[in-house]
């Protein structure tokens, strides 16, 4: 891919940078603000935002939106994700997982397997969740984690979410611990770390998440994803933006005069589609997505410049 050219005079990259997604497979330590400026500077564009935040120490599927794919975003369907994780069983912490502080220990080096099964069991299906104490939930317009940071305590309501798979893939007695190698599968603002904490806390020796990897978030999996160093070697778009709607969206093809109408704000005739949906051009373009309301379908974001 070619990087944008710049103006000498104001350092602004022209618009030659094709708008699209790009799926980063994120590092461990990094936020997803800080993979945002480095994607930044290798695209050449500043027009880049990301969807479905990951935590500094989780690795995996990032979502990032490139130029105008950045409309997409706040529409996309990221609404199950997938993890592969490590649960640490026998220590609790201030945050849930391997960066906080200690707040307790427990031998859990005998903890019954059939236990363990039973407490996955009841934390899989549609629960009611507290989020972690230090999760980006806002209360009264202020992230939880930032008032805890300003030491506050911060009590968070349960909130239902929605567990698919909680399996265990493997088990390990490592000293006075036990460590669970999991693959979880769940709705969109469910916490694996309040998953492990409450699993731990339901066992009665505590636990945090040692280790979480995303592998999957709505339809993009870790095989669309690439690391910062490989962008680096090759700047690319990991789907174009008509590729990407049509994997994120239901479509529906139009021809030219109703796609010359909804570009120019009118109103077309209703189809059935549920929910938001892509509009494709004859070309195969995605021009837009669009929702229907009382039977007429209205443009939610126009996608191209050509009405």
């Amino acid at each position: 891919m070619t990087r944008a050219r710049r103006d000498r005079r104001s350092d602004r990259p022209t618009s030659d940078v094709p708008p699209g997604l790009v799926i980063v497979d994120k590092p461990d330590g990094m936020t997803s603000h800080d993979v945002v400026a480095r994607v930044r500077r290798i695209m050449g564009t500043r027009k880049v935002g990301h969807a479905g935040t990951l935590d500094p120490m989780a690795t995996g599927v990032l979502v990032l939106g490139i130029e105008r794919a950045t409309k997409l975003l706040g529409h996309l369907a990221l609404d199950t994700k997938a993890y592969l994780g490590t649960i640490r069983l026998g220590s609790a912490t201030t945050t849930d997982d391997a960066q906080g502080e200690v707040l307790s220990t427990a031998d859990a080096s005998t903890v019954d397997e059939a236990a363990i099964t039973s407490g996955i069991g009841a934390l899989t299906g549609a629960i009611e969740q507290v989020p972690s104490a230090v999760s980006a939930v806002k209360v009264d317009g202020k992230r939880a984690y930032a008032r805890v940071r300003d030491g506050e305590t911060v009590e968070l309501k349960a909130r239902p979410v929605t567990v698919q798979r909680f399996d265990v893939l493997s088990m390990r007695r490592e000293g006075t611990f036990t460590d669970l190698d999991v693959l979880v599968e769940c709705s969109s603002g469910t916490y694996v770390r309040a998953l492990a904490r409450d699993l731990g806390a339901g066992l009665g020796v505590g636990g945090h998440l040692a280790a979480l990897r995303r592998t999957r978030v709505g339809p993009f999996g870790i095989a669309l994803a690439r690391t910062l160093e490989q962008l680096e070697e090759e700047p690319k778009l990991a789907l174009d933006l008509s590729s990407a709607v049509a994997a994120a969206f239901p479509r529906r093809d139009v021809d030219e005069a109703d796609a010359a109408a909804l570009l120019t704000g009118k109103r077309l005739r209703g189809t059935g589609i549920a929910g938001t949906h892509g509009v494709f051009d004859p070309t195969g373009k995605a021009i837009a997505l669009a929702e229907e309301v009382e039977g007429r379908t209205r443009s939610l974001v126009v996608l191209s410049l050509e009405a």
